[in-house]
């Protein structure tokens, strides 16, 4: 049987655009996973704002990324790729991380460049490592992955910080070594995402950030620029913010939902979406008489 990481591969050469849900607890994973995507997504500026209540600032470490990531992992039988931001510290720490997302059941991970603690791509202040400290990251993974797989997306943030050309020449470097995808964060025009895509070879990556540095594309847009990869990591933390944001007020002015009963997902709903019959089953089963 095919590893996640090569079902990731085999969606790719279907030549469409592949679009994965962005997730980052067990809930948001049942209801992507209910939704349809074929591969998901758990990036770190998700998990920080939801797991520490944090900014995407270098705060998470290797551990509770991979903790988050198996609680993800053991409720979807589809590939999940996990943000493993730069790391967290040399090659040597690389391979441990290697192998607490493939313990965890991780199809792959998104390994950037970006000097640690790092912060999201969509933010000011980025600092990348130099150029051989990340390609020999991004070679560790390759050489210790091993026959549990891993699919292996190279991000480098270099656009911000040093330049796009540098950006491209990163990517480039990244392609030749044996990564399964590129990603260059950040660009900023409908021109810079020409210029990556007619620079890189294979498989690509398009981040599209709400509200963020780069323009809002539609997966078919994107696909026909040369990006096979679309990701869009924060609408079900955003839109889930802004819903808390608005029941609470409402919760605190009125002390009632009882005329805001649209707001909510209906109790019984919510029980068939955390599986509360199959927990039923199972107690009638064990129940020992």
């Amino acid at each position: 049987m095919a590893s996640q990481a090569q079902q990731v591969r085999d969606l790719l050469a279907q030549n469409r655009p592949l679009v994965m849900g962005g997730v980052y607890d067990a809930l948001s994973t049942r209801i992507a996973h209910r939704a349809g995507f074929e591969v998901l997504f758990m990036g770190g500026f998700s998990v920080a704002a939801t797991l520490l209540g944090e900014p995407d600032f270098g705060y998470l470490t290797q551990t509770e990324i991979a903790d988050t990531a198996r609680r993800v992992c053991r409720l979807t039988d589809r590939p999940v790729l996990v943000d493993a931001d730069t790391g967290y510290g040399n090659a040597l720490n690389v391979i441990r991380t290697v192998e607490l997302f493939q313990n965890a059941g991780a199809a792959g991970l998104f390994l950037e460049d970006q000097v640690w603690p790092k912060r999201c791509g969509h933010m000011q202040g980025k600092r990348v490592v130099e150029r051989g400290e990340w390609l020999a990251k991004l070679r560790a993974v390759l050489e210790t992955r091993g026959e549990r797989d891993l699919f292996l997306v190279a991000r480098t943030d270099a656009r911000a910080a040093v330049s796009l050309d540098e950006a491209i020449d990163r990517g480039k470097a990244a392609r030749d070594l044996g990564a399964d995808a590129i990603f260059i964060e950040a660009p900023e025009s409908v021109a810079e995402l020409e210029q990556i895509a007619g620079a890189i070879a294979g498989p690509k990556v398009a981040n599209m950030v709400e509200h963020g540095k780069t323009p809002l594309l539609s997966p078919e847009e994107l696909h026909q620029l040369g990006f096979d990869m679309i990701v869009t990591p924060l609408a079900g933390l955003l839109s889930s913010a802004k819903a808390l944001q608005q029941t609470y007020a409402l919760l605190r002015r009125d002390g009632t939902m009882r005329d805001h009963l649209d707001r909510l997902m209906p109790f019984d709903d919510f029980n068939q979406l955390v599986e509360l019959e199959r927990h039923y089953e199972l107690e009638r089963r064990f129940k020992g008489e």
